[in-house]
């Protein structure tokens, strides 16, 4: 059955804290999530490689550092999607680090207490991203990032998604800014670290609802939830 799209709905499948726990099990393939939006960010089944999807294009990004279209029964533990409807645009003519830039993007938003999908497509003078490794045994996340490769692009034109989660929703998703980057080439990227933005446009998509979706496989049934230090595990993972 075709599913009407919901353009106001941030779709959120499992979360932050069953990744902490090392809940790598895919819980729902390529096929299965494309129907809850045209945008968004993630990973993959055992850790393996960045989601990456705008344009209602899909890639795969991996430690090798590779970027790959994503293939239908490419399974994913943990997304947020959204179908990307934007309201706004502002364009950058002069350089701005990560910290000036995302003060910029809060001067464009009316409230810190609702949802954004981000998008932002420009020249970068750079951009450091990390992708965690396919990981052969469930090892709690602040562990598997230990070992997760580092790239560093250098005056790179490419695009920037994700979103803004706000504070009250920390452990569901990443609460703030959680971005994923992807080169113009389509060859490679990952989750953002840093970056300073050259110049480029912005487009922001405000929405009104997170649709949160538990999966039912037996690591996420066993997972521990509760975290007891979870801003210094989150602060740990996200780099």
């Amino acid at each position: 059955m075709k599913m009407a799209k919901d353009f106001g709905e941030v779709f959120q499948l499992s979360t932050m804290t069953s990744l902490l726990d090392g809940v790598y099990d895919g819980a729902m393939s390529y096929d299965e999530f494309k129907m809850h939006g045209d945008f968004g960010i993630g990973t993959f089944d055992h850790l393996d490689g960045e989601m990456i999807g705008f344009d209602n294009q899909f890639y795969r990004l991996r430690g090798d550092g590779t970027a790959t279209p994503l293939q239908s029964t490419d399974m994913t533990p943990f997304c947020s999607l959204t179908y990307f409807k934007p309201q706004q645009s502002k364009t950058f003519e002069e350089p701005l680090d990560k910290a000036a830039f995302e003060k910029e993007l809060q001067k464009l938003v009316p409230s810190s207490n609702l949802f954004y999908a981000f998008r932002i497509d420009g020249v970068f003078k750079e951009v450091s991203t990390r992708t965690v490794a396919y990981q052969e045994k469930p090892v709690p996340m602040t562990e598997a990032v230990k070992s997760q490769p580092v790239f560093h692009f250098k005056n790179v034109a490419g695009t920037i998604v994700g979103f803004w989660t706000p504070a009250f929703a920390q452990g569901i998703a990443v609460s703030g800014y959680h971005f994923h980057f992807i080169d113009k080439n389509r060859q490679g990227g990952g989750h953002v670290m840093n970056y300073v933005l050259d110049h480029g446009t912005v487009q922001i998509d405000q929405k009104t609802h997170q649709s949160l979706y538990t999966p039912t496989t037996e690591a996420f049934l066993k997972a521990n939830l509760s975290r007891d230090d979870l801003e210094k595990e989150i602060k740990v993972t996200e780099g």
